[in-house]
């Protein structure tokens, strides 16, 4: 049976959320993905502590009608859904201490070998109103409804479908890389409290897959760290990244995040830095690959 979801329309608006940015805030996301920047309870380019440019990395996952009930915004069908791309556009800074607050609303939804898209896209506004990030999540979900059985497995990644390459032929400079291991406590600390196929293999298996899935946004938290090191206040107010979620990270796989400058054009009196941006496991398989940009 065909999931159709006829009340998740494009344009259709969740409403707003108020939120505080703590150092509490900020120390659960520092533990939570290891990144300890001495920014976030410092000084910072801005004067005082910034928040991590994706603090609010899972903020379009919080617009749900029950606590622990799946967003509001996700088609009824949960069976195997998967997060499968991410774009993130980064204007300003929020400073720890600072008030914002996001909306989130619908912005497409589509039709892609054999899965059903939803993009929803969350604004936040800063504490003087203006906008500071946009997050556009495109979720997949399944078009037949199915309860059992393994919806994609640790093989698939081996498939030569499931390589991809990056030519670094044309690299203007390599950034420094960022690696990290993943454990279950950052997984709990990511995607809890309570247990969901994010972080507990029970729960990952009663959805389709045979252990834990790491929760997509984590990777691209890797990646605007990696960022956040090289350009710094070109990161926070001016970074963009646009990244394919190509294959699954489980739960106690080591990434890689890497990173090139292809190219540099100028922007007014500034300049902007395009780059070619991936993460990899230890064996080479990419499982976040796209494109980023930095002010420079």
């Amino acid at each position: 049976m065909t999931t159709t979801g006829t009340d998740i329309y494009v344009g259709r608006d969740f409403g707003r959320h108020n939120i505080a940015i703590t150092p509490e805030l900020v120390t659960a996301y520092s533990e939570a993905v290891d990144d300890h920047d001495a920014m976030y309870t410092g000084a910072s380019p801005y004067g005082g502590p910034v928040a991590p440019a994706l603090l609010l990395h899972s903020e379009v996952y919080a617009y749900r009608d029950h606590p622990k009930g799946p967003p509001s915004w996700y088609l009824p069908n949960l069976y195997g859904n998967l997060h499968a791309r991410q774009e993130w556009e980064l204007f300003g800074p929020m400073m720890v201490g600072d008030g914002v607050t996001s909306r989130s609303f619908i912005t497409d939804r589509y039709v892609k070998r054999g899965r059903d898209y939803v993009v929803n896209e969350v604004l936040v506004f800063g504490a003087a109103g203006g906008v500071v990030s946009r997050g556009r999540t495109h979720q997949s979900f399944l078009s037949e409804n199915r309860e059992e059985g393994m919806v994609i497995d640790k093989t698939r990644e081996k498939s030569s479908g499931r390589r991809f390459e990056v030519d670094t032929s044309n690299a203007l400079e390599t950034i420094a890389p960022v690696r990290k291991a993943i454990t279950l406590d950052m997984c709990f600390k990511f995607s809890g409290p309570e247990k969901n196929y994010h972080n507990d293999k029970e729960m990952a298996i009663r959805t389709g897959f045979p252990d834990i899935v790491v929760q997509g946004m984590m990777s691209t938290c890797f990646l605007s760290e990696m960022m956040t090191k090289r350009f710094g206040a070109g990161w926070f107010a001016g970074g963009k990244m646009n990244v394919n979620l190509v294959n699954i990270v489980w739960g106690s796989d080591v990434l890689t995040c890497r990173g090139f400058v292809r190219e540099v054009t100028p922007e007014g009196a500034r300049k902007r830095a395009h780059l070619d941006i991936w993460a990899e496991k230890e064996d080479g398989t990419k499982v976040t690959i796209g494109t980023a940009s930095a002010v420079v």
